[in-house]
């Protein structure tokens, strides 16, 4: 407990801590087959004046005012093991990637409550994660996020659609000459549209537990690559919870953000 002369809104620095979780994840986005992830959660919070990590991602803040900001943020996605993926049966496997790129968010509306409406325009350069990475193209997720208290536990959700470049598109969905079967033609995806997805996410902090859970809805139907025959589902489900144990905290307050 931070004391009885703290305000409700002083929070710590930093904190860190360590917990498990669970995802279940399609193989890819268009793909008939999932995974369920077991992994342990490093818990890590940073408020600094530009450097920041919280339940909104890791960012730095490049300009702020009082109704807009622009950060540079980051995301990643999980691997897929061909051998494990019927549609991609003896194609090279699909590596880990992560995405950095600025992403600017202009607050449309908010109260006193903590609701608060904000249009966000994140745009990404993505990279894959092995021995030797490489850059396969850029992604853009225009989108609406809306946060609020519920019952002690902080509420989000957010929709918008997706768009890739033609390079992205390829490094999932495109399949070449070598790699066609008779159920498996040979396709060359396009950049563009890229379908659109909406998250529902809570989570909540009780003394030093910390814990959340998200379920996403994704469609790639009227995509540029919605006719390719990696693409066996148009509409696909995720979810995933976590919960972490946290074990240090600062003893530097900072002021919440609103």
């Amino acid at each position: 407990m931070l004391g009885a002369v703290v305000q409700a809104e002083d929070l710590p620095a930093w904190e860190l801590g360590i917990g498990a979780g669970t995802l279940w994840l399609p193989h890819y986005r268009g793909s008939d087959q999932s995974h369920l992830w077991l992994l342990p959660v490093p818990y890590a919070v940073y408020r600094g004046e530009w450097l920041k990590a919280d339940r909104d991602g890791a960012r730095a803040t490049l300009f702020e005012s009082e109704r807009s900001e622009l950060n540079l943020s980051l995301a990643a996605s999980a691997p897929t093991f061909s051998k494990d993926n019927r549609a991609r049966a003896g194609m090279a496997d699909l590596a880990p990637t992560v995405e950095a790129g600025p992403v600017w968010n202009l607050t449309l509306w908010r109260d006193d409550a903590h609701r608060k409406l904000d249009l966000r325009l994140p745009l990404r350069a993505a990279f894959t994660v092995e021995s030797a990475p490489r850059h396969i193209g850029w992604v853009a997720n225009p989108h609406l996020n809306w946060d609020q208290p519920l019952v002690g536990w902080n509420a989000g959700l957010q929709a918008g659609p997706l768009f890739g470049d033609r390079r992205f598109h390829a490094y999932y969905y495109d399949v070449t000459a070598a790699d066609a079967a008779p159920a498996r033609p040979a396709y060359r995806a396009g950049g563009g549209y890229a379908g659109w997805q909406a998250i529902a996410a809570m989570s909540r902090q009780v003394d030093d537990w910390w814990m959340g859970l998200f379920v996403k809805s994704d469609h790639i139907a009227g995509s540029a690559m919605a006719d390719g025959p990696l693409v066996r589902e148009r509409h696909q489900l995720s979810a995933g919870m976590a919960v972490s144990w946290v074990f240090a905290r600062s003893g530097r307050l900072v002021a919440a953000e609103r």
